[in-house]
């Protein structure tokens, strides 16, 4: 018996969080709790038993997004161009933006510090970030000023497109004129 009630809570666990990760990516990171439970298919009691808070749910919903996050900066340091590895990097920031509401609010908030797997993650994707500038302004292509917390701005930019903007692919546009105005002079 005990065995069956383990299985089943892992069960719940995985709807909770697969449930979790569709309506954090539909509706962003104050999304209904009670709409999780409900797609999960499973009482609100079951998802504060399992996550007792938001920011529990949402450091174990986005901590393999995140994991994600710092494989961008290290495929980018992997391209031999640095231009097209600040380009691709960005390019690729701007697109999980433009597909996951949830994530894309997470990379732009402050408030998951308190996460140490999310603080260390991000902290490893901002140095990675900082290598792939480093690197196109060593190359002469990317602007002497530009620094990491530009990036911030540009995603903070680019989430006032998604969230305003009638044309969902106007994000591309914005990054074609952000990148125009990056290059070195």
């Amino acid at each position: 018996m005990a065995d069956r009630l383990r299985a089943d809570a892992q069960r719940n666990r995985a709807a909770l969080l697969a449930a979790a990760r569709q309506v954090f990516g539909e509706h962003g990171l104050d999304a209904s709790l009670d709409e999780i439970a409900r797609r999960a298919g499973v009482g609100n009691a079951t998802l504060y038993r399992r996550f007792p808070t938001r920011r529990d749910l949402i450091a174990e919903v986005f901590a393999g997004q995140m994991t994600g996050y710092v494989e961008l900066a290290e495929n980018a340091l992997a391209e031999p161009d640095p231009w097209a590895a600040f380009v691709t990097y960005l390019t690729r920031l701007f697109e999980i933006q433009a597909t996951d509401r949830g994530l894309s609010e997470l990379l732009v908030t402050t408030g998951f510090d308190e996460d140490e797997r999310l603080a260390g993650l991000l902290a490893t994707a901002q140095r990675g970030a900082t290598e792939v500038i480093r690197r196109a302004q060593a190359a002469g292509r990317l602007r002497a000023d530009f620094t990491r917390r530009d990036i911030s701005l540009l995603m903070r930019a680019n989430a006032g497109v998604l969230r305003s903007s009638p044309d969902p692919g106007a994000w591309r546009r914005q990054l074609a004129l952000v990148l125009d105005g990056l290059g070195a002079r």
